[in-house]
């Protein structure tokens, strides 16, 4: 069996056009989210984030991104699409292993399908990632999918309640959750948007 821990694995999937997570455009809920103002523009870590459809629309919002991926396949496609008008600082590495120059540095954690994407034994870890990540009362923006029930994966079936007990139970308040109308049509009723702030 692969093991999602690789980047072996993911580089396969881009390889053999196996990348359903990938929208192949910012995903529409986080790109309200950019143009509301509601979250001032900062320093923005997107973890798990593919050919970087994210990283680059919140660029271009004002945020100071960077984003993190493993495989080499997103990492290039990130550099050849990256603008230099609204740049992105691109990391090759495990986000698990980041290393203590990115602690306590980024304003904004943004998640969509690399929670959902590692071992489900693995996410207390990531809950400890993101919560170092951040600068003191920070935001960690996820949208939690998929919902519902099925086995195996990736992607993990996600429960955002249980999402919310993991997070709340490491200093983080959830200050917003909603089943998201601006979905892509085959994910509405199956992700929620979940906004966590950081206690410090």
């Amino acid at each position: 069996m692969s093991d999602v821990n690789q980047p072996d694995f993911w580089q396969s999937a881009y390889e053999n056009d196996r990348t359903v997570w990938d929208l192949g455009e910012p995903t529409p809920v986080f790109s309200r989210l950019a143009q509301s103002r509601e979250f001032p523009p900062d320093s923005l870590m997107v973890l798990g984030a593919g050919r970087g459809h994210d990283a680059r629309m919140f660029a271009q919002h004002g945020f100071t991104v960077t984003a993190v991926d493993f495989a080499d396949a997103p990492i290039q496609t990130m550099k050849e699409l990256d603008n230099p008008n609204h740049p992105i600082a691109i990391v090759q590495n495990d986000f698990f292993a980041l290393g203590a120059e990115f602690n306590g540095r980024f304003q904004y954690v943004l998640d969509y399908t690399s929670f959902c994407a590692i071992q489900p034994e693995r996410r207390p870890e990531y809950a400890d990632l993101v919560y170092r990540l951040l600068k003191p009362n920070g935001i960690f923006i996820t949208l939690a999918f998929p919902i519902g029930k099925r086995s195996g994966g990736p992607p993990f079936v996600v429960q955002p309640n249980g999402v919310v007990l993991l997070f709340e139970g490491r200093s983080f308040q959830l200050i917003h959750r909603e089943m998201p109308a601006d979905s892509v049509p085959s994910r509405k009723g199956i992700e929620e948007l979940l906004i966590f702030q950081h206690l410090p």
